[in-house]
């Protein structure tokens, strides 16, 4: 159905700034107004057509190209109107400004995709992925995001909700007419409808996954003692001198943080200052901004020299790992210990070791060693699988969603099992449906359209 709103919005749909084009989108019933007053003519729709550009006082302000995209068939579904002029943000500001006071407004962030989804020329996992390709930090990702806004994703999960909805039909069917007598425990048709919703619901959710992980990314903190290699280990895995190194304890004092692409996995590195009881008041600042980052880490890297004796932390249970740098309990996230500086020592040594029921890994960021091993114990940590073909990309809130429907609908399926209750299973059926629908658009809150929309970009 086409949006019956009444304002017609404009926004520049191009990066400000200098270029050698800019493209100014309009959308509304206006444009053919709006055509007429800045064009001076009327356009033939989907035609490019160069002309100059005017403003209110007739004066010519560009020439450029302008383009009619006539509703229904556009990405809107209403009337839009293109303006190609010349890329420089005092030209695009003089035809911006003549657009407006030809009755158009300023577009909010998303207005433009929204409108889209109103409009049925894209669903809301659609419109999502068209901001996850603009922000794209990878190859893959920008694939991922592909396949979405193509309607991958939404297919599989339109496909689910055909199998939801199918059984859901058939138990309530039962439930209604209890004159066919259909025991739920014995009836093979349900069985196997279950079989196969339960595995596709774990397909769904193991693709989407990888695709959270390639939007996403991890967030990594490299933490330990001074001068166990810390910076060091950052540096290899940025491949560049990232961080200052020295051989003087407590050289890292703030937190750095560097994006690196692990075969098309973004990871976020947090390098941290040194932990150890500082007099230091800036190493002080230093050491509790790294326990923050440590809280809010996805995967921490536990570096040590390996040199350190017996005693060391990678004999010390990971719960007790912080008790020596600051009296409150922290929430540690999951960890992987790494014996730095193994090339010291002995270069033949194992990669990998277990100690305390603990995997540790030997490396040596000088002369690479285990370095390879630890970029896929980064992947296995979370997953992550870089083979992975006809990955989507998602979201977290797609992730909420999916898990909702599969708690329901496993809910559904124990309560049919151990009690035969078919009533509780239609229910669970119905919310799982629900959950299903809040990834497309069909079952979303507006509070959440407005959330999901205004964090585009404008123009978009």
């Amino acid at each position: 159905m086409i949006n019956t709103n009444d304002r017609s919005i404009a926004a520049l749909a191009t990066p400000p700034g200098k270029g050698g084009v800019s493209i100014i989108r309009i959308s509304g019933k206006l444009c053919q107004s709006i055509s007429q007053k800045i064009l001076k003519t009327s356009l033939s729709p989907r035609k490019a057509t160069y002309l100059p550009f005017y403003n209110s006082d007739n004066q010519i302000i560009d020439n450029g190209i302008a383009i009619l995209f006539k509703a229904p068939n556009s990405f809107t579904g209403e009337d839009i109107l293109e303006l190609q002029g010349h890329g420089g943000s005092v030209i695009m500001d003089l035809i911006l400004e003549a657009v407006i006071e030809c009755g158009a407004e300023l577009a909010k962030p998303g207005e433009f995709s929204e409108r889209a989804f109103h409009n049925n020329k894209l669903d809301l996992a659609q419109a999502e992925a068209i901001a996850d390709l603009i922000d794209s930090g990878t190859k893959e990702a920008a694939l991922s995001a592909v396949r979405s806004l193509n309607g991958e994703f939404s297919k599989l999960v339109y496909a689910l909700v055909e199998q939801v909805t199918f059984l859901r039909i058939y138990v309530e069917a039962a439930i209604d007419f209890p004159e066919e007598e259909i025991d739920f425990l014995k009836d093979e048709k349900i069985n196997e409808m279950s079989i196969n919703l339960t595995s596709s619901m774990t397909n769904l959710l193991e693709k989407a996954k990888q695709g959270s992980l390639l939007r996403e990314g991890i967030r990594v903190v490299i933490a330990g003692k001074p001068n166990a290699g810390k910076s060091s280990l950052l540096n290899v895995l940025a491949g560049k001198d990232a961080a200052i190194v020295t051989d003087i304890e407590g050289t890292t004092r703030d937190v750095l943080t560097e994006q690196i692409n692990l075969d098309g996995l973004p990871l976020h590195i947090i390098d941290t200052a040194g932990l150890r009881k500082a007099k230091d008041k800036v190493e002080q600042i230093g050491i509790e901004k790294a326990i923050d980052q440590i809280e809010k880490a996805n995967l921490v890297l536990w570096v040590t020299d390996c040199r350190d004796d017996e005693t060391s932390s990678h004999n010390v249970k990971i719960e007790d790992l912080f008790k020596e740098f600051t009296e409150e309990k922290i929430n540690i996230p999951p960890l992987i210990k790494l014996r730095n500086k193994v090339d010291l020592i002995d270069p033949t040594k194992e990669i990998t070791e277990i100690q305390n029921e603990q995997k540790t890994l030997n490396i040596s960021t000088k002369e690479n060693i285990g370095i390879d091993e630890l970029k896929s114990q980064l992947k296995d940590s979370v997953g992550y699988k870089a083979s992975e073909s006809g990955v989507f990309m998602a979201r977290r809130r797609h992730l909420t969603a999916l898990f909702k429907a599969e708690e329901h609908i496993n809910v559904g399926l124990y309560q049919l099992k151990e009690f035969a209750a078919g009533e509780l299973l239609a229910e669970e059926l119905k919310l799982a449906q629900e959950a299903l629908n809040e990834i497309t658009g069909e079952f979303t809150p507006d509070d959440l359209l407005g959330r999901i929309f205004t964090s585009f970009c404008i123009g978009k």
